[in-house]
């Protein structure tokens, strides 16, 4: 199952970006974003944990998922109050997570 299935099954809306480049211009232009969900590879200018970094730096209160299927990052790679799945991913671990982390729609 698809990452954007999971946040539309947990009862949100997605919105989707080919790499980081594009993940920062939507959050530069949107208000209303309140987690992240990124691969660790994925192309543009940064990989995705430079993406969950930067982030956590410019937009403290968005919470972040970090998910691969071949790299376990070390912690200290990770923001703080962040989550890390492997891939494949568990729908409803995922889903559960989600609702953790920014409460039930």
């Amino acid at each position: 199952m698809r990452a954007v299935d999971m946040v539309e099954d947990a009862g949100y809306t997605p919105v989707e970006a080919v790499g980081a480049d594009e993940a920062i211009a939507i959050l530069e232009s949107r208000s209303d974003i309140a987690l992240m969900c990124t691969d660790i590879q994925m192309p543009g200018s940064m990989d995705g944990l430079g993406l969950a970094q930067t982030v956590h730096k410019r937009w403290p209160s968005i919470k972040i998922i970090v998910v691969s299927g071949q790299l376990n990052p070390p912690r200290t790679d990770l923001p703080a109050c962040s989550r890390f799945f492997a891939k494949p991913l568990e729908a409803g671990q995922m889903i559960a997570e989600m609702h953790s982390m920014i409460g039930h729609t």
